[in-house]
């Protein structure tokens, strides 16, 4: 009778056990699919930054060809005609600092020509002056003004090489404002939805920066940029 007594009495303490485990099991389960749900709770939205700022620096290429049938006549030319352009640069107001000469590139003509179709003249030179300078209307304004180079028996190249290149260089110190209103236009991305699905905007939980772009505002207009920054981030919804 007594050692009955000890195995049912055992039996009870292990299903007791066995019920409190599977309670602990079901407590333990609920938590975590409520954590999960609330982890769960998530918005993602990207956040647009955009401005238009002047260009700061221009990169002017004048070139010129010249001809002729000995390579000494040529190279006086060559010279001669640099300088012409330099005191055109000079009398339009830009600076000795910037104005850079390069190597003239000097082609044989006659090196692969045959019979009759050879060139009048031997040798042809190409020269290009580069104009490098933070005065970006004085370029504008020179370029409307080569015509007086012509004039003066500069022979000038028109080409899709030596087109005028306006930059923006000062990106470093808009970024961390661009950066701000890219954030700025995210949350309020956020705060819309959370409006519109009764929620409130918790704190962020993940972000991302994309990388800055910098174009001609339009193709008539290289001296304006429009600069753009996405941001993408996860805010957490309570």
């Amino acid at each position: 009778m007594a050692v009955f007594s000890r195995v049912s009495l055992w039996s009870v303490v292990a299903a007791a056990l066995v019920a409190g485990g599977l309670a602990f099991i079901g407590v333990s389960l609920k938590t975590g699919l409520l954590e999960f749900r609330g982890a769960d709770r998530v918005v993602s939205v990207k956040g647009l930054a955009e401005r238009q700022v002047p260009a700061d620096l221009a990169l002017w290429p004048i070139n010129f060809s010249v001809t002729g049938d000995s390579l000494d006549r040529l190279q006086d030319d060559v010279e001669h005609q640099q300088g012409l352009v330099r005191s055109f640069l000079l009398l339009k107001g830009f600076e000795e600092k910037d104005i850079q000469l390069s190597m003239p590139k000097i082609v044989d003509q006659h090196a692969n020509s045959y019979g009759a179709n050879l060139p009048p003249e031997r040798y042809r030179a190409e020269v290009t002056v580069l104009v490098r300078t933070a005065d970006v209307d004085g370029v504008k304004a020179g370029m409307q003004s080569v015509g007086e180079l012509v004039k003066s028996g500069v022979a000038l190249t028109q080409s899709y090489e030596f087109q005028p290149t306006f930059l923006f260089t000062q990106l470093d110190a808009i970024k961390p404002d661009m950066i701000a209103d890219a954030t700025r236009d995210a949350r309020a991305a956020a705060d819309q939805f959370a409006r519109d699905s009764g929620a409130s905007v918790g704190s962020i939980r993940r972000a991302s920066q994309g990388y800055f772009s910098i174009d001609d505002v339009d193709p008539f207009t290289p001296e304006v940029k429009r600069i753009r920054v996405v941001t993408n981030i996860d805010y957490s919804l309570e």
